[in-house]
């Protein structure tokens, strides 16, 4: 597969998991005590904790998408 072929996957790969990210957020932020009540059905969480865990995860998702989609689209830019 040429490296150039990999520019727009890379590109579509950055854009979807940032649409994640965003859904993500959105529902974190505008539902944020109807999705608590749904996973303290499950799990027995207090409300600090659960918010820790989700800014965590959103930051290692970030970070990811980071690392493995956009540095790798700029390399590939960046050789073109």
């Amino acid at each position: 597969m040429p490296l150039m072929d990999l520019k727009p996957f890379l590109l579509y790969c950055t854009l979807i998991n940032y649409a994640i990210l965003l859904v993500w957020f959105a529902a974190f932020t505008l539902a944020h005590d109807f999705v608590y009540r749904l996973h303290t059905r499950w799990f027995a969480l207090p409300v600090e904790k659960f918010d820790g865990i989700h800014y965590g995860g959103m930051a290692i998702y970030k970070i990811g998408v980071l690392l493995l989609n956009l540095v790798p689209l700029l390399a590939v830019c960046m050789l073109s």
